[in-house]
């Protein structure tokens, strides 16, 4: 499992890497790629649909490194498998930059503020910031969380905890959301929901 896993790390890290050397993305043909997303990740990437995830503003690299886990077969959904299947590597990296260029979701009003200072203890104490960033809007290969839909990040956190999701930061974040009770889960999540 192991040595496979890191095959799958080091053969996405080379391919990443040529893709920022060698090639710049193409945002009007991510655009249009992007049309096969829309049904469930929303017009602009702005997610209408419960626990699918808003990719406007998503980090570049984080798109591209999950496309290329779902592509590889280490991170496995229905809905996904059809859609990867019919990217090549040029698709994903122009998706990638596509995301990354749309305006990021806007939190809706906090309904709960004392939730979400239970969600910021929640996120002080597992140190989100020190990957994700002070603003949580990630970086590079870490994902945008800010302002992501709230039941996303709890199933997230639970698929985490559970060891259900692979791929990238999986031993981070199975470190960090193992512990989480299931009510640090919904503080963390609505927090974070609502910056």
């Amino acid at each position: 499992m192991y040595k496979t896993s890191l095959g799958i790390l080091l053969a996405a890290a080379a391919l990443l890497s040529e893709f920022s050397v060698t090639h710049a993305a193409d945002l009007e043909a991510g655009k249009a790629k992007a049309e096969l997303c829309v049904g469930c990740h929303g017009e602009n990437g702005l997610s209408q649909t419960e626990n699918i995830p808003s990719l406007a503003g998503q980090q570049d690299q984080f798109i591209q490194w999950q496309l290329v886990f779902f592509r590889a077969g280490t991170r496995k959904n229905e809905a996904m498998q059809p859609i990867i299947e019919q990217l090549n590597n040029e698709d994903i990296r122009n998706l990638g930059a596509y995301f990354a260029s749309l305006t990021p979701p806007k939190a809706p009003p906090d309904d709960n503020p004392e939730l979400s200072q239970k969600g910021a203890q929640a996120a002080a104490g597992r140190r989100c910031a020190s990957c994700h960033t002070d603003s949580y809007a990630g970086t590079k290969g870490v994902a945008r969380i800010a302002d992501q839909r709230e039941e996303y990040l709890v199933k997230a956190l639970h698929d985490y905890k559970s060891g259900q999701r692979v791929g990238g930061s999986q031993a981070a974040m199975t470190d960090v959301a193992y512990p989480l009770s299931n009510e640090e889960i919904e503080a963390l999540a609505h927090y974070l929901a609502h910056l």
